[in-house]
């Protein structure tokens, strides 16, 4: 699969050795409107997860969205209504659409090996948002309409999605009227969203040496291997980038925080994701632990997840224990736990636990999915319902959630709550027609209740509304 950045061309740099932030929300929302970058955005995101397997994992998606809102709140960005997608893949890549829209491939996870070199990547991706790149590649060049813009987009989703030697002939096509003029204004992009992202990088608390270091070993894997890294097809690292962040990153202080057990406990779990079986997981976890004495915290984690999902959960809970003994109260630990009772059928167990941590950390996702789905598989179905409703009424755009909220209220008896469910995951993955025939199910089942069928027909207008909007790209 060929996943391309969805940032688009920008404006030339400042001279000199300063870099000052240019005056936005003018001339260029003039071409584009804040609220139409967000609309559209939106509306590529549910075309990208239709079209494209994503990560369900909760803990992953929580991992990038709490680090990457981390990053928004010392950046420049001034919306942020942040969207995210997981792409399900090993290969390097991560990318930033018009209207807050964050995109990471698995294999960032695989590539970073420190947390902040991970943040990095995403500092430098929330720079493309917070300066707006794709409406001042509208601004720079007015001659191409939108229609050419929103085209070369959608092709852009295309190759994204596999599309392959289709993809890659839709944006040559589409890109053909000025590719010269793109490129020049897509390397100046890179440069100013390294600038910025390596400030922002600072102020968020992280190490800056840890984007020259990502950059460098970025232009090592492009050096010896044929096929480049997805991400370097849309951000080629050159020798005057490295440089400069180099530069950059040794005239700052250079004290901030480099990596975390957190991160390097979510790595473990993409590796054990993408490796052939548990067993190979387990055999490479256990070598690294004996490597480092019995003392590397993430392989114990990794190993004890790699042992459970191979069936052997009695050593898979006495490889986690030590973990437990000295962090009791670590919620990423005792998720694995939970993961370990529940594998091996201990789902009381694991709830009871569950439900301990809740206290403690009120409003998680992850542990919030985890009641939801311990209750279903204790057959608690009103119990779960609750649970996944709550859930629902939090991330409203998260079709994972919806999915399992249909799976419950459907084992819970609730037939229109099921087709409601269904619709919103429809809608939120790209299929409208399909999420039009839920709501008209849903409609049915209504009968003469006028509250529920005027919330019905309020989401059927919206469909239309976002029918209308895909149909005018």
């Amino acid at each position: 699969m060929l996943a391309v950045s969805m940032t688009l061309p920008g404006i030339a740099l400042p001279a000199g050795d300063e870099f000052n932030l240019p005056s936005l929300g003018d001339t260029s929302s003039s071409i584009m409107s804040r609220q139409q970058e967000y609309q559209l955005g939106r509306t590529w995101l549910t075309m990208l997860r239709g079209a494209v397997p994503t990560l369900d994992d909760p803990q992953l998606k929580s991992f990038v969205e709490d680090l990457t809102r981390g990053l928004a709140e010392t950046s420049q960005l001034s919306d942020r209504r942040l969207a995210f997608v997981l792409i399900d893949s090993p290969q390097l890549n991560a990318f930033a659409a018009p209207g807050g829209v964050v995109g990471v491939n698995g294999g960032l996870f695989l590539h970073a090996r420190s947390e902040a070199e991970f943040a990095s990547v995403l500092a430098h991706e929330l720079a493309h948002l917070s300066q707006r790149h794709f409406a001042r590649g509208l601004e720079q060049q007015q001659r191409m309409q939108v229609p050419f813009m929103t085209a070369m987009l959608a092709s852009i989703v295309l190759a994204a999605a596999g599309g392959g030697d289709a993809g890659f002939a839709a944006l040559a096509t589409t890109q053909a009227a000025a590719i010269q003029e793109q490129r020049r204004f897509s390397r100046q992009n890179e440069q100013e969203a390294d600038r910025i992202g390596i400030l922002n990088l600072e102020k968020a608390g992280y190490d800056p040496r840890a984007m020259p270091d990502m950059f460098e070993r970025l232009a090592q894997l492009s050096r010896y291997d044929t096929t480049p890294p997805e991400f370097l097809l849309t951000h080629p690292v050159s020798q005057s980038r490295m440089a400069d962040t180099r530069n950059r990153a040794e005239q700052m202080a250079g004290t901030g925080r480099t990596d975390s057990l957190n991160f390097q406990m979510m790595r473990a779990r993409v590796q054990l994701k993408y490796e052939q079986s548990p067993g190979l997981s387990a055999k490479r976890f256990r070598a690294l632990l004996d490597d480092n004495g019995g003392e590397h915290a993430a392989a114990r984690y990794g190993l004890a997840l790699a042992l459970s999902r191979g069936g052997e959960h009695g050593e898979a809970t006495s490889t986690l224990a030590p973990l437990l003994e000295a962090t009791p109260d670590d919620l990423t630990v005792n998720l694995a736990q939970i993961e370990i009772d529940t594998n091996a059928g201990r789902l009381a167990q694991a709830l009871e636990r569950n439900r301990r941590l809740q206290q403690r950390y009120p409003d998680n996702f992850p542990l919030a999915f985890s009641e939801a789905d311990l209750l279903m598989k204790q057959q608690q179905y009103a119990a779960a319902e609750r649970a996944i409703n709550r859930l629902a009424n939090q991330r409203e755009s998260d079709p994972d959630v919806w999915y399992l909220a249909a799976e419950i209220r459907g084992l819970a008896g609730n037939i229109l709550g099921v087709h409601l469910a269904r619709a919103e995951y429809f809608k939120q993955t790209g299929d409208l027609q399909q999420a039009g025939q839920q709501l008209d199910l849903a409609l049915q089942r209504a009968g003469g209740n006028f509250v529920v069928s005027s919330r019905i027909k309020e989401q059927q207008n919206e469909l239309q509304r976002q029918r209308e909007l895909i149909e005018s790209l």
